[in-house]
C-alpha cells in the first residue's frame, strides 16, 4: 500500500474514522475532515448523534448522552487506534475523544510516535515556549 500523505491522507483518515462510528453506532456522521500536524491527527465530524440521541438531550439527558458517547469512544479505540497506524505508518502513543452536543461535533485526537511524512521533526518555537522550554 502506498503511503499517503496531504490531503490524500487527510480524506482517508476522516473516511476510516467516519465508518468506523458508523459501523459501532449504526449511523455515521454527516460529514468529517481530518488534519494533521507535526505527530498529531484530528478528524472532525458534524452531526453524529442518532434521533434517540438527539430525543434524550431534549428532555434534559445531556449528561447521560455524553457518557453513553465516552463509551462508544471506549468500544471503538481499538479500531480507531489501528486504522490510524495503518494509514500513517506511526504508532498512536494517545488517542483522545470527546463530543458536544450543541453543536452536534465531536472530535477524535490521536499523538503519534513522530512526526508524519512531509512535517518537520523539530518543534517549533510556539510549541517549545508552550511547553516551558520557551523564554
Amino acid at each position: 500500500m502506498e503511503q499517503l500523505s496531504g490531503g490524500r491522507l487527510n480524506a482517508a483518515l476522516a473516511k476510516a474514522v467516519v465508518k468506523i462510528h458508523n459501523e459501532y453506532v449504526g449511523r455515521g456522521p454527516s460529514r468529517g475532515h481530518a488534519f494533521f500536524r507535526n505527530n498529531v491527527v484530528v478528524v472532525v465530524m458534524e452531526e453524529t448523534l442518532t434521533k434517540a440521541e438527539h430525543s434524550l438531550i431534549a428532555s434534559g439527558s445531556k449528561d447521560l448522552v455524553l457518557r453513553m458517547r465516552r463509551e462508544f469512544q471506549r468500544t471503538m479505540e481499538r479500531d480507531l487506534v489501528a486504522v490510524v497506524e495503518e494509514l500513517t505508518r506511526c504508532k498512536v502513543v494517545a488517542f483522545m475523544s470527546d463530543n458536544h452536543l450543541s453543536p452536534d461535533m465531536a472530535a477524535e485526537i490521536f499523538v503519534l510516535d513522530r512526526p508524519l511524512p512531509g512535517e518537520p521533526a523539530e518543534r517549533s518555537e510556539e510549541t517549545a515556549s508552550a511547553a516551558g522550554g520557551g523564554g
